[in-house]
């Protein structure tokens, strides 16, 4: 191969990669923004990067946090050590076995809680996002717990959702209802046969009343936003 056709080839791939860190998605670990107070005025672009400064950051670290969990129990239960610490996680996760443990533990893809948080939250501007801290919509079954009163009812009952600290503790709790939760079965199972985004939000069809166009949603949200590169 000649000189000037590695020159050029070396040219070509210098302004592929000037052109991939162009388009990269800019996350902001140092933002001015909090989850409490939303803009009155923002661009469509100012308020998914208030977003994305916001909640990427701690979805990175509860999914770091997550999977050095993972892989720990992993490591015991395939030497057969499954007892102390890992009956008592299997006690947390309700888990019916080691392996159920594992299934439960392991932590889906990033790009997921993120469109699910986009989605849930309006882009981090509902009014659960302001006055609860709640990305997701969780709801609260326990009085004791911090929560807040959703403003509809089901029937005469009133519906509330978790009030959390700070959105590191609502994007953590979010992945214990998905590993803890007995309708997401199949989810579960699916992230262990792949980290696939697009397969995975179709089995999140029990998470809302949408149903299947839930998923079909979500992968949308995936693909026009590119969370898939967070994964």
């Amino acid at each position: 191969m000649s000189i000037q056709i590695l020159q050029k080839l070396a040219l070509v791939l210098l302004m592929s990669s000037s052109l991939y860190a162009v388009q990269s998605i800019k996350v902001n670990t140092n933002t001015k923004y909090t989850a409490n107070v939303v803009p009155k005025k923002m661009t469509v672009q100012e308020k998914k990067q208030r977003f994305r400064d916001l909640v990427v950051p701690a979805v990175e670290k509860v999914y770091a946090d997550l999977d050095a969990k993972y892989k720990e129990a992993k490591v015991m239960v395939d030497a057969g050590k499954t007892d102390g610490k890992i009956a008592e996680l299997m006690k947390s996760y309700s888990a019916k076995s080691p392996q159920d443990l594992l299934t439960r533990m392991k932590p889906h893809a990033k790009s997921v809680a993120i469109a699910q948080a986009a989605m849930e939250s309006a882009w981090a501007t509902s009014r659960f996002t302001r006055v609860a801290t709640n990305l997701f919509g969780v709801w609260s079954f326990t009085k004791s717990e911090p929560r807040v009163a959703a403003g509809e009812k089901r029937g005469k009952k009133t519906i509330y959702v978790k009030k959390y600290a700070n959105i590191e503790a609502s994007i953590r709790d979010y992945y214990r209802v998905l590993a803890v939760g007995r309708v997401f079965g199949a989810f579960r199972a699916q992230k262990m046969k792949s980290n696939d985004p697009y397969k995975l939000v179709k089995k999140l069809d029990k998470y809302s009343e949408k149903g299947a166009e839930y998923g079909k949603e979500l992968s949308s949200m995936i693909r026009y936003n590119r969370f898939y590169e967070f994964d």
